[in-house]
């Protein structure tokens, strides 16, 4: 079971609303989605949990690059979101081999042996040594300037991380109503 929610700050405090993320294919749109919620360029906070297993926050400020932080990266990826929140960026790795399809097919438009020699091609992206790690991966620090530290955030069990970090915001009331 998945909990998602966007906190988006204003003049007048924080407003949450929860929207449906089943559309969204890509870290940009994620983005995009968040930016629609706030006025005037304010910070949004994309809240996603999955119940007991693992959390996620990215932070959107106008048109800054979003900050994600993941609780538990391996735990995610299994995720419908791993594949949006998980980019390669995050990851410290080099953007996907996209010569991949290239070497699938023969010159002579046939798919003999190529299957093999990817296989064995262990210096690409996404093979062998590109596992994702266990355990938190991101940017912990993404809500000091909110009042909540990197070492607090990296605390957080997936429980209750949410609420409390709605807490902290004075915001647990908005996420509340939403959940």
């Amino acid at each position: 079971m998945y909990f998602t929610a966007l906190l988006a700050r204003t003049d007048d405090g924080w407003e949450a609303s929860d929207r449906e993320l089943d559309d969204v294919e890509s870290l940009d749109e994620l983005a995009e989605l968040a930016r629609e919620a706030a006025p005037d360029d304010e910070t949004v906070l994309v809240c996603i949990e999955q119940e007991g297993a693992w959390f996620a926050l990215v932070r959107v400020d106008g048109e800054d690059d979003p900050r994600i932080f993941v609780s538990d990266a391996a735990r995610a990826m299994r995720s419908a979101y791993g594949e949006i929140l998980l980019t390669d960026d995050l990851l410290g790795r080099e953007p996907e081999d996209t010569g991949v399809l290239d070497r699938l097919v023969d010159l002579d438009g046939t798919e003999d042996g190529a299957v093999e020699e990817i296989a064995e091609d262990e210096d690409r992206p996404g093979a062998g040594g590109d596992a994702v790690p266990s355990g938190p991966l991101g940017d912990a620090d993404l809500l000091a300037d909110l009042g909540i530290d990197a070492s607090t955030v990296l605390k957080l069990t997936p429980d209750d991380a949410l609420g409390e970090i709605a807490e902290a915001l004075g915001a647990a009331d908005v996420l509340e109503a939403v959940r």
